[in-house]
């Protein structure tokens, strides 16, 4: 009974710091160096979304185009097969972290890279108006602790992070 009153207490803590922190704009990380962020990256949880329904084990591939811009390759099992989304994505700004992605021109969506591990081992990619949220790893798990501090860093900045849902991966998705 302590463990649900103390857990209820931490969700409601954590709703209204994203309700005070909502009304300021969104910071993202000072700077991305894109070449490091490049690869794939594995979503570790994530706001639900339409396009992303029924889907698990998701991971985004990003690569480098002659142009500058960033090839994304979406992927994720859907009734158990594996769907592919292939899109653009445009630097926006000097630090690198505010990107617009585009899979079907002429419609983009911002890409806030809002938190980083400084080894790239991690990030935290929102939208500024914060009905978007992906928690990231190079790997398909994250451990508790990190975790936990992400989520408790998404609340600071706005994010309503009750709505996180945990993605489910397994360990090898290379032969799928």
């Amino acid at each position: 009974m302590k463990k649900e009153i103390l857990a209820t207490s931490v969700v409601l803590g954590l709703a209204a710091l994203a309700l005070q922190a909502r009304c300021k704009p969104l910071e993202t990380v000072k700077y991305v160096e894109l070449k490091k962020y490049l690869g794939t990256w594995f979503e570790i949880a994530a706001f639900p979304q339409v396009f992303e329904k029924d889907c698990s084990c998701t991971s985004a591939t990003y690569g480098l185009a002659e142009d500058g811009s960033v090839i994304v390759k979406n992927r994720c099992i859907k009734n158990g097969k594996l769907k592919v989304t292939e899109g653009r994505a445009f630097v926006t700004d000097h630090t690198n972290a505010k990107l617009d992605v585009e899979f079907f021109w002429p419609f983009k969506g911002k890409y806030w890279i809002i938190d980083l591990a400084k080894d790239y081992s991690y990030a935290v990619v929102g939208h500024p108006n914060r009905n978007y949220l992906w928690i990231l790893s190079r790997r398909p798990t994250l451990d508790e602790q990190t975790y936990n501090e992400l989520v408790v860093r998404a609340a600071d900045k706005g994010f309503d992070v009750r709505k996180l849902v945990k993605t489910e991966q397994i360990a090898d998705v290379s032969g799928i």
